[in-house]
């Protein structure tokens, strides 16, 4: 009897369901929906805003590049993009002074491991629409592609829909990644026209703990932060190359090579030959790039950081590469100051403008 009654008190059944629930309900509140209002709209997209000025060399463009930024279009295209709006869709929400070397991407969407992203969607473009998200858990109804018996998820111009992803562990950081990973999100109702205009942003996922409660939802061990889309905008099989030819001047055929030729612009974030701005850090600064890859059989890129050094899943590198759709997530902590060079390795990408610089203060 004696041993009967021990036994009773070392498994008192209800405070074990209490503990259970306590852990249940302590889940819970830790989960979060992580709450986003995007719109795809139509934007005059400049490639080159410094334009005649190449800021890169301080001269005016040379002639080999202006075939990219003035023959043809030029350097300004009608596209889609994506766009974060305050709740409801009342107002265009601004960006923050880190986030200016976006570019062309899309808002950045962040989740903890455990949450759930809850993406509100207007279509504003005359073209019907979608948001597919790499990485994360959706059903049929959220994965934003059509399908023969489920086209759910796909946006006619001017609806709304609501999309609804889970962040389990494997939508998270592996056992040799850092406290964050980037995952992309684009347009695919036609998948190719959809990224060409435009259409494609980053989702980062923090592990579970690691993110700080702020507006930055950066995570603990990381200082700054930077995004850079690696690709060639093929404007010719743009959804929107009708609507750009009436603002050709000269040679205006869209069969002629030349003229393709002109229409890729092969760029970071959407921005050619140094036009991006905001790549910015301070020695000893712990840095986080997340790089990204979309396009066709020419976009084989290899991301390279003049002055520095990073670190890839523990392997040390100053370039590495990246293919369409593919990711990848390094660390930096720079040493030494001054203005650097970032670019593509690929020789004719180099040519084309696919260039940029970082400063170290």
């Amino acid at each position: 009897m004696k041993d009967e009654m021990i036994f009773k008190k070392r498994f008192d059944w209800k405070y074990v369901i209490g503990v259970v629930l306590l852990c249940l309900i302590s889940f819970s509140v830790l989960a979060a929906d992580r709450i986003y209002w995007i719109a795809a709209d139509e934007v005059q997209w400049d490639y080159a805003p410094s334009f005649p000025i190449n800021p890169m060399t301080g001269n005016e463009f040379t002639e080999d590049e202006r075939v990219f930024v003035e023959e043809g279009i030029g350097r300004r295209y009608l596209k889609s993009v994506y766009r974060e709006y305050t709740e409801g869709f009342g107002a265009l929400k601004q960006r923050r002074p880190e986030e200016e070397h976006l570019g062309i991407l899309g808002p950045i969407i962040r989740a903890e491991v455990g949450d759930r992203i809850v993406v509100h969607f207007r279509n504003n473009t005359r073209f019907p629409a979608s948001i597919h998200p790499h990485g994360v858990r959706y059903s049929k109804a959220n994965e934003g592609v059509p399908h023969t018996h489920d086209a759910s998820g796909i946006v006619a111009p001017g609806d709304t829909y609501t999309y609804h992803w889970d962040v389990p562990n494997r939508s998270g950081p592996g056992p040799n990644d850092p406290s964050s990973i980037v995952w992309i999100y684009h347009g695919h109702v036609d998948e190719p026209a959809d990224t060409n205009a435009g259409l494609i942003g980053p989702i980062v996922i923090t592990r579970k703990g690691h993110t700080r409660h702020n507006e930055t939802m950066l995570p603990i061990d990381v200082d700054r932060e930077f995004f850079s889309l690696f690709t060639v905008f093929d404007e010719n099989a743009s959804p929107y190359l009708e609507s750009n030819l009436s603002t050709c001047s000269g040679l205006c055929d869209p069969n002629d090579e030349a003229f393709q030729e002109s229409n890729l612009m092969h760029g970071i974030n959407g921005l050619v030959y140094n036009n991006n701005q905001g790549y910015v850090m301070r020695k000893a600064q712990r840095v986080r790039w997340h790089i990204m890859g979309m396009g066709t059989e020419v976009d084989l890129h290899s991301p390279h950081w003049h002055g520095t050094t990073l670190l890839h899943n523990g392997n040390r590198l100053d370039v590495t590469e990246v293919l369409p759709a593919a990711t990848k997530t390094l660390d930096m902590i720079a040493d030494v100051s001054g203005q650097w060079m970032f670019h593509c390795h690929v020789n004719d990408h180099i040519s084309a403008g696919m260039m940029s610089t970082f400063f170290v203060e």
